[in-house]
């Protein structure tokens, strides 16, 4: 396959929210980055500030957005951030706005039809999981095909980057996720007219700074009270 027709696409997560800190589904509800969600998101875009990106798409949901505009405004080439619906997080219906534990007690029943990742099944006013599936891998190759021979960004969510991750490692719908979806994680993948592969998943070591800033801070606030 020619260079001209690949894509490599930049797969990243946003940062973190107050609701993923509580284990709160999100949803396609609109919920906006934390502190340590901003903070992640400037990391994420220092750390990729050299690569050469010809467009940042992005989720038109708020803690998407505002991870993909850190990451264009690091870019010298003064990129706009290109929202696109098709990148939204996975619709829950009446999962939305609770906890595991609380969807647990709530809807037993449909809680474990969720776990099982049955492919036919939606909670009521939701997407089925094959219906996310199919939407999600569509609009990541329709902004690839439009770049073929580019880099490009899609700024996204958890739900998203699994698709993505099992579109290009060919893993069933129905198998347990065994790999990891940090916030601000970059995940790169592969696109070709034969679909996409995988390159290099679970990037996050541009938060090393931020775990040693917070270990100094920790350090220095206990000495304060100790004194």
């Amino acid at each position: 396959m020619p260079y001209s027709r690949m894509t490599r696409i930049l797969a990243i997560r946003h940062g973190e929210t107050a609701w993923n800190v509580d284990t709160r589904i999100q949803g396609q509800l609109d919920v906006g980055l934390n502190e340590v969600g901003r903070r992640q998101a400037e990391l994420a875009a220092r750390h990729l500030a050299d690569e050469d990106l010809a467009a940042v798409y992005s989720s038109d949901l708020q803690r998407a957005q505002d991870t993909a505009q850190a990451l264009a405004r690091a870019q010298r080439s003064g990129l706009v951030v290109q929202a696109d619906t098709g990148l939204r997080e996975r619709r829950f219906g009446v999962f939305e706005g609770k906890t595991f534990a609380e969807i647990d007690a709530e809807h037993p029943e449909l809680a474990l039809r969720w776990k099982r990742r049955e492919p036919d099944f939606g909670a009521p006013g939701g997407e089925t999981l094959a219906e996310f599936y199919a939407r999600c891998v569509a609009t990541a190759t329709r902004l690839a095909a439009a770049h073929a021979g580019q880099t490009i960004a899609l700024v996204t969510h958890g739900g998203v980057l699994d698709c993505l991750y099992r579109a290009a490692t060919r893993v069933e719908l129905n198998a347990p996720r065994t790999w990891q979806i940090g916030n601000t994680s970059i995940n790169r993948l592969l696109w070709t007219d034969d679909g996409f592969t995988l390159v290099g998943w679970g990037d996050t070591q541009h938060l090393d700074l931020l775990e040693q800033v917070d270990a100094v801070l920790d350090e220095t606030s206990d000495g304060g009270r100790a004194g």
